[in-house]
């Protein structure tokens, strides 16, 4: 099937008054184009809302008071090129708007990082760490020390450092441009007492120290589904995606090595994507415990440092 032309983005702002215009104009695009959508949004109506909210700075989560006021024209011209650009590129609009939300908070991203969409994020901001109808895992007051590794664009580690408010932060990525955005990041949370940034491969660079806390959203994507990736996908750091063959080679390698750098009664948390019966199968002994969130099922798992060493 021939897909309608792209309408010229100048013709578009011309004709075009309210955000209420802009956002059928954009659904009806991306879907006429049969774009790809999972960068913090889950459709074309989610990513046309985003589009227009941030590139009006307007609060994110509140369209529906503005839906009908006029537009100046730059900022019509603004949502015309955006829009454009989302269907020419197929770039995700986090990268077009240098903007992505974790649990409402926003952070820097490009294209120096993948855009941030880690479960751990919701976990880290709805309370981990009082499970229902569970034993409380860890108190966030007792953390003193925690971990991010594979830290991309810092979101999680600043996420970390609100969730336990007597911790210092370590930070690992062996990416040094990913760190350069992380750098942006920390500086403009305010945490930069707390958080310390390390470039290296996983625990390399940390000499030993052990944490209350680590947590880890790794690469995880298996090698079938890096072929087969969606254009949005491609415009994202591949060495922040891939981890091999089924996915999970830098998970074991952080199963190896996180009970020597865990203290007692510490705990190792991890995104690992829907490798969840390979893992169990490899590690029989572990007790995983496996963490839902409103968007995931077993795919996050905690485990005790004891169990880790053992």
């Amino acid at each position: 099937m021939t897909r309608p032309a792209i309408p010229d983005p100048a013709k578009v702002a011309a004709e075009l008054v309210t955000p209420r215009d802009f956002m059928r104009h954009a659904i009806s695009q991306f879907r006429v184009h049969d774009l790809v959508f999972g960068h913090g949004t889950t459709d074309a109506l989610d990513e046309a809302v985003f589009i227009i909210l941030e590139a009006l700075n307007l609060p994110i989560d509140k369209l529906d008071p503005f839906l009908d006021a006029r537009l100046l024209p730059e900022e019509r011209r603004r949502l015309a090129d955006l829009v454009n650009a989302r269907v020419t590129t197929r770039k995700p609009a986090s990268y077009l708007l240098n903007r992505a939300y974790v649990g409402g908070v926003p952070f820097f991203v490009d294209e120096r990082v993948i855009v941030p969409r880690s479960f751990i994020g919701e976990l880290l901001r709805t309370g981990l760490f009082s499970v229902e109808e569970g034993p409380i895992l860890i108190e966030p007051e007792d953390v003193t020390m925690a971990l991010d590794l594979c830290t991309g664009s810092g979101c999680l580690a600043i996420l970390a450092a609100q969730a336990f408010p007597n911790a210092h932060v370590d930070a690992v990525d062996l990416s040094e441009d990913a760190l350069e955005v992380a750098k942006i990041n920390v500086a403009e949370s305010g945490l930069t007492e707390r958080l310390n940034l390390f470039h290296g491969d996983l625990f390399a660079p940390l000499s030993g120290k052990r944490y209350d806390v680590i947590i880890t959203n790794p690469p995880y994507v298996d090698a079938d589904v890096m072929e087969a990736l969606p254009d949005e996908y491609r415009h994202e750091p591949q060495m922040a995606l891939a981890g091999g063959p089924d996915g999970l080679d830098v998970v074991r390698r952080i199963l190896a090595e996180a009970g020597k750098h865990l203290t007692d009664g510490g705990g190792l948390l991890c995104e690992m994507g829907e490798g969840r019966d390979i893992i169990e199968a490899e590690y029989p002994d572990l007790p995983f415990l496996w963490l839902d969130t409103h968007e995931s099922a077993g795919e996050v798992f905690w485990l005790e440092a004891a169990a880790l060493r053992s």
